[in-house]
């Protein structure tokens, strides 16, 4: 294994902005901590919170380094104390708190996965932050079931397409909608069951015909503004409304009569500020009930595209541009 240097470039936003105020920076390689491992990051995902950071929305937890990146997939090149130095030389896919857009990053052990041999570097760094999002959003707070029928916005995203196939793998109806038709056969190879392009069909409409007007069970919504009051008219008897983003504005009108007379609930959570302990308790339950199916094949990202680390402001735009089938990723 090379010798771990002193120093690295990774890549930080230098001012709240656009993505042209990504740069490389240098920083020191970290050391890890008790119950951490560092990590020579072979491959690190991009995700929407990575844009909020850019942009000034949101600011990691004091002490969190300023290096963007949620979620990296490395060999673990030292272990910290209380970490046992058999994992040297493993490959994890780690959740983060930050520091993944760089050649070495610390994860927590008790935030990894063991990346099963079925997956390339570039596939592993996809999943973390999509698997602990879906499975605490769609299955916790959204309690979606065996047989139940789950509408799921932004399908051709990076945690569409996962929350897709985890769906359809729990044996659940799914209905997708996306903005472009050339996607719409591919989402239903990915397991959708009805899929809906939002610019020339009304989604409630739909969900009324394909449930035979029963209605939706769970709502995973990336939209916000208007379409959370048409989510809530999509939903059936006692469904769960699960918000994770607000694309079109986080200030939305609802009725609150539809709720009530309908006994439906409104759930919502980010996964960043979660506590360490709650990181953990998802990433037993992750262990236990999906990582099977990685390895088995039944549960894959969808890869668009993999860059090199300093193409990290073209990665950004393309990201925004809301054209990216899938996941992008980034490679020291």
């Amino acid at each position: 294994m090379n010798q771990i240097p002193a120093e690295m470039q990774a890549i930080i936003a230098r001012e709240p902005g656009d993505a042209t105020v990504l740069t490389l920076a240098g920083r020191p390689v970290p050391a890890p901590g008790p119950g951490e491992v560092l990590l020579r990051v072979h491959s690190a995902g991009i995700n929407r919170p990575d844009i909020m950071q850019r942009q000034g929305v949101s600011k990691p937890a004091p002490g969190v380094t300023d290096v963007l990146g949620l979620e990296a997939c490395g060999e673990v090149a030292a272990c910290g104390p209380g970490v046992p130095d058999a994992l040297r030389g493993q490959r994890l896919m780690s959740l983060l708190a930050g520091g993944g857009y760089a050649p070495w990053c610390v994860a927590r052990v008790d935030h990894s996965l063991t990346v099963p041999d079925a997956l390339d570097d570039a596939q592993a760094s996809a999943l973390p932050e999509g698997l602990f999002t879906v499975w605490h959003n769609l299955f916790e707070l959204g309690r979606l079931r065996m047989g139940e029928t789950v509408l799921i916005h932004g399908g051709g995203g990076g945690i569409g397409t996962l929350a897709i196939q985890m769906a359809h793998a729990a044996g659940a109806r799914v209905i997708a909608t996306d903005g472009e038709r050339d996607r719409l056969d591919a989402l239903r190879e990915l397991g959708a069951d009805e899929v809906i392009c939002f610019h020339d069909t009304d989604f409630v409409e739909a969900c009324a015909t394909f449930t035979q007007g029963r209605g939706v069970d769970v709502v995973l919504d990336i939209v916000g503004g208007d379409y959370v009051r048409r989510n809530l008219q999509a939903l059936a008897f006692g469904g769960r409304h699960v918000s994770l983003s607000f694309l079109q504005g986080s200030a939305v009108t609802i009725e609150l009569l539809t709720l009530m007379q309908k006994q439906l609930s409104l759930h919502s959570s980010t996964m960043r500020p979660q506590t360490d302990a709650e990181k953990a308790r998802m990433a037993v339950a992750l262990r236990r009930h999906v990582l099977p199916l990685v390895a088995a094949g039944r549960i894959r990202p969808r890869m668009a595209q993999s860059l090199p680390l300093v193409e990290a402001v073209r990665a950004h735009q393309l990201l925004e541009s809301g054209k990216v089938f899938g996941k992008l990723v980034l490679k020291p």
